[in-house]
């Protein structure tokens, strides 16, 4: 990136239509999880200040869920009350479902409890046609509750990173089979329901894949001098669109998981830890818009339905503000590329591993399990806040305009140069975060603007390391003396944690000049006023 930035734009200049794919889907745990009551209004916080339009989680069909049981007659008994109790809330909430479907119920499991504290059973089915008498008596269950109309708006992804073990105890070959019988019940259903796959996890740069079943004999990341010199490919997708094309199976849109990170020596996730350069996520993005584009499938939409910094829910970086700064930067460098990129996730009430042990445990939540914001929930509330029209887009920033209204916003982040790397994890405990949060030296920055209403008002916020006035969540929380459990009392005012802001104006002739030095890993947000109130960070939730 830059050191200097000095983006200058024309209030008035043509622009190009800007997709806020970041702001499409947030990802959640597990289903059950979404029947709690604190789940629910996070969900419709993230909804009103992040945009998010969608979620999706695991465990549709797990035990928790009561959907599915064999009777002691040997035939099957469904029950919808839970689901729907959830899918009611989600869509009250403004939000839909993109519905995974998996794991395996567990009287339909060849094994149970391969994954999770909560025992997901990540084995395929044992009975094709009875899981895919499961999908179409669901499906056809919400149809008649939420119409057709509703439904077709939906996305079904065919299960989670299924080249996992622990997440599917089967073959790649088993998984094309799962994928057909539950493509073909959905299409039974209605042709215009949206089906996709692979779900396949974080991207490699070896054969390790290419295979019927891993082999984890052939991991080229730990003998590389350099990572970011190997050439990182989607798991299975090629095959998969090669495979669905001879079989004529319908594809309306691909999912992955491009976390920037391989973690490869450890089973998934208890040893080394391999970090990619800054700019993965636009690499890998640009890597998967160019093979749906060549594929036979060149108008399926590109979900990427898992994304952070890390795949760890014990990530101690996920409360810093360096968090909030990569996923500005992620966004920015990769406008254009996907239909969705879904930050995972947008809670800490989350139980992979169970509940987190400390009120911030590096969960990968935007908000915590108290509701109390981090930084990454400004990082995407600043992002929402971007228009629908594109005037700069620049290393380190981006202008753009409101269509409707004419109203300006820009966004500008300092990733600094020293970190060369997507921010690494820090566990098991906060003191590699605290490293890279050391990092760097302030830039300046200079916006100018021109072509606006005279005295045009702009808010300004600015999220930065070191102070609770700077919207650095764990700042606040020790300026309150690190309390835990968090009192009450601590939790509302932790709950206000926001960005500084100030008020700035154009000048009689419509220009604005702003100026400031911006710390290593800030954000900033200007925006011009609507004339409402100005108040640029009311949270609504209350304990």
């Amino acid at each position: 990136m830059t050191s200097i930035l000095t983006p200058r734009a024309d209030a008035a200049a043509a622009g190009e239509p800007l997709h806020h794919f970041w702001s499409v889907c947030a990802g959640a745990g597990r289903a059950a999880e979404g029947l709690r009551a604190s789940w629910q209004e996070q969900l419709r916080q993230v909804a009103e200040g992040c945009g998010f339009r969608y979620v999706r989680f695991h465990g549709l069909f797990h035990d928790d869920m009561f959907v599915y049981r064999l009777g002691g007659d040997g035939q099957a008994v469904l029950n919808f009350q839970y689901v729907d109790d959830l899918f009611d809330r989600i869509l009250d909430a403004g939000v839909r479902p993109f519905v995974e479907l998996g794991f395996s119920p567990g009287d339909l499991a060849r094994e149970k409890g391969t994954i999770f504290w909560w025992g997901a059973h990540g084995s395929p089915p044992t009975d094709l046609v009875a899981w895919a008498s499961l999908v179409s008596a669901t499906v056809r269950h919400w149809v008649a509750r939420y119409g057709i109309d509703e439904v077709r708006q939906w996305y079904f992804e065919v299960w989670n990173e299924p080249n996992l073990d622990p997440f599917f105890r089967g073959t790649r070959t088993e998984y094309y089979d799962l994928y057909a019988a539950t493509a073909h019940a959905l299409k039974a259903i209605d042709p215009d329901l949206r089906v996709g796959g692979p779900a396949t996890s974080n991207f490699v740069p070896d054969a390790r894949f290419d295979g019927d079943t891993e082999d984890k004999s052939g991991h080229v990341t730990v003998t590389a001098d350099n990572l970011d010199a190997l050439e990182w490919r989607p798991v299975w997708l090629e095959h998969f669109l090669d495979h669905c094309s001879r079989e004529r199976l319908p594809v309306d849109f691909v999912s992955c998981h491009p976390y920037p990170t391989d973690w490869a020596l450890d089973d998934h996730g208890e040893g080394a830890h391999y970090t990619r350069g800054a700019d993965a996520t636009r690499r890998d993005l640009a890597t998967v818009r160019d093979i749906v584009g060549k594929s036979l499938f060149p108008d399926a939409e590109i979900h990427l339905t898992e994304w952070s910094s890390t795949p760890s829910s014990r990530d101690h970086t996920h409360d810093h503000p360096q968090a909030a700064t990569f996923v500005v930067r992620a966004n920015l460098e990769s406008i254009g590329l996907v239909d969705s990129l879904a930050y995972w996730t947008f809670t800490d009430v989350f139980e992979e591993m169970g509940a987190g042990d400390t009120v911030f445990h590096g969960g990968f939540g935007l908000l915590n399990q108290q509701g109390i914001p981090k930084p990454t929930y400004h990082a995407y509330r600043f992002l929402h806040a971007l228009g629908d029209e594109l005037l700069v887009h620049e290393p380190g920033t981006v202008v753009t305009r409101e269509a409707a209204t004419g109203r300006i916003t820009a966004l500008t982040y300092h990733y600094p140069p020293e970190m060369p790397l997507a921010v690494p994890l820090s566990t098991p405990d906060r003191t590699v975060a605290e490293q890279t949060l050391a990092l760097g030296t302030p830039v300046p920055y200079t916006l100018s603007l021109t072509g606006l209403p005279a005295d045009a008002a702009f808010t300004v916020e600015i999220l930065e390391p070191g102070s609770a006035a700077g919207g650095d969540t764990l700042a606040a929380w020790r300026e309150r003396g690190a309390p835990d459990p968090l009192s009450r009392e601590d939790i509302t005012a932790l709950r206000r944690t926001a960005p500084r802001t100030e008020t700035v104006r154009a000048d009689a002739a419509g220009e604005l000049t702003y100026e400031r030095r911006l710390a290593p890993w800030s954000v900033v947000l200007v925006r011009q006023d609507d004339g409402g109130p100005t108040s640029a960070y009311d949270n609504p939730a209350t304990p």
